[in-house]
């Protein structure tokens, strides 16, 4: 016994002198990437953000792990233009991609006697996405459900991607249920599919199949590195849900509620679930503390009506999807990063969807690739200490196309003053944000100084990015 003493300590003494061991110059484990992002998600649809009708437990316990971010903003307000920002920490004004990518494919919108800019429908190859710099790092990167940014020339595949499940070009499924095709759109001319998911059976739902998927690919790659981009579809369009789940929230539903629509609420108690599910799958894999999870969505909620109901409420911000205003472009975001976040925290300060890029490379120990001016800044003191400030108070957005809810229209925000520019009649809206969050209180007859001053400077900005402006009609000559 005690030579094995005497041997031990002198093989210590031995391996102190020289120097350190192979198994002390392993370099520490990579953190894990999970990026959550939810489709339509918006701003007060979730238990933790104060809906009333949802139930969302897993979300909101994901929350109490970590910081939860209340003027988190979509660089704007449609999908295929934020994706495109978050993969690139770019401006979509700065890309020229500032509508969805079906429709920058069919022309420029016209009306109100304007003419809107032609937007790229395809994230160029030119562009360093996320993906590429983490792969370039040797993560595998694995990306699972909605892209929406580009044709198969520009699939996930060519932007990064070591593999991809279920990524095309469009912006929707037919329908939620296996086998997750069908004819699309209001003259269903269109066939559309959701690829890569075989052998399912009747009544399968999409929300969980890809969870399903993500979670084999989480098994196969947990000896290594990853990221997984999982962009969930719901809770875009078709409002479709397990009909046992519906009437679950139909009996739920209050009169007074400001949430009425018991599919809607069933389809974020998917949701819920779902990222239940993946969340209990890094536990079991033991990949929990040394995986980052960040949960977003790419736009605000929904407000127009399908089927005949109106999809959601953003309550108590004002308009949704495709407006500047609020709740068209402030999203949920949360993030539980082990040993960056304090647990329960709630952080204040605006940030937005460009701002990832940077802060999750330099979170990860990565450099940021050369070339190519970067829009976002590294947020990561906020994640550390949630109450902290950053240096930037200026955000600006742009979104010269129409929908139903907005003509053409651009915005900045400077502390708590927020101007929207609307280029159909030369309308400018300004709203402090600080006391009024629902912009019911148009401040700009009232304050034209502080008008002028943001309009200019929104103005310089629009001529920094090179941003696509609307332009008026010629009239017709006889």
């Amino acid at each position: 016994m005690r030579r094995n003493c005497r041997m031990a300590l002198a093989v210590a003494m031995l391996a102190c002198l020289s120097g350190p061991s192979e198994a002390q110059t392993v370099p520490p484990q990579k953190t894990n990437l999970v990026l959550i992002v939810v489709d339509d998600l918006g701003w007060a649809d979730l238990g933790c953000y104060g809906a009333d009708l949802h139930r969302t437990p897993h979300i909101d316990a994901l929350a109490r792990r970590g910081v939860r971010f209340t003027q988190s903003y979509a660089a704007s307000p449609v999908c295929s233009p934020t994706r495109a920002s978050l993969h690139t920490g770019r401006h979509p004004a700065r890309l020229h991609i500032t509508i969805w990518r079906e429709q920058a494919a069919r022309g420029p919108m016209r009306g109100r006697g304007l003419v809107c800019p032609q937007a790229r429908d395809h994230l160029p190859h030119a562009e360093i996405t996320l993906a590429e710099v983490l792969r370039r790092a040797g993560y595998t990167t694995l990306h699972v459900g909605k892209w929406h940014l580009g044709t198969d020339l520009h699939a996930p595949e060519t932007q990064g991607f070591d593999v991809n499940i279920g990524g095309t070009r469009w912006g929707a499924p037919p329908t939620f249920f296996y086998p997750y095709r069908g004819l699309f759109g209001a003259r269903k001319e269109q066939f559309r599919y959701v690829p890569d998911l075989p052998f399912g059976s009747p009544g399968e739902y999409l929300t969980d199949r890809l969870t399903q998927e993500a979670i084999r690919l989480l098994e196969q790659v947990k000896d290594r590195p990853f990221f997984l981009h999982l962009a969930y579809h719901t809770v875009h369009t078709p409002i479709e849900a397990k009909p046992e789940v519906v009437q679950l929230y139909r009996q739920r539903l209050r009169p007074g509620m400001h949430h009425q629509n018991p599919t809607y609420a069933a389809m974020v108690h998917h949701l819920d679930e779902n990222v239940g599910r993946l969340l209990a799958t890094l536990e079991r894999l033991g990949l929990r503390q040394r995986t980052a999870v960040v949960l977003i969505s790419d736009n605000g909620g929904y407000v127009n009506h399908y089927r005949g109901q109106r999809v959601t409420n953003n309550h108590p911000l004002r308009s949704g999807k495709g407006s500047l205003y609020e709740g068209g472009i402030r999203i949920p975001t949360i993030v539980h990063w082990p040993g960056i976040t304090p647990p329960g925290q709630v952080c204040h300060e605006p940030i937005s969807t460009v701002d990832w890029f940077p802060t999750l490379l330099n979170l990860l120990g990565l450099e940021r690739p050369q070339g190519g001016e970067l829009d976002g800044v590294d947020i990561s003191p906020l994640l550390k200490d949630p109450q902290a400030k950053l240096e930037r108070n200026t955000l600006y957005f742009h979104y010269p196309h129409f929908y139903p809810t907005t003509t053409p229209v651009s915005a900045i925000r400077q502390g708590r003053w927020k101007l929207l520019w609307y280029f159909a009649d030369s309308r400018a809206e300004l709203y402090d944000l600080a006391s009024d969050p629902g912009e019911r209180n148009n401040l700009a007859q009232a304050q034209p100084q502080r008008v002028e001053h943001l309009l200019g400077q929104l103005r310089r900005w629009w001529q920094q990015v090179g941003a696509e402006l609307p332009r008026r009609e010629k009239p017709a000559t006889r």
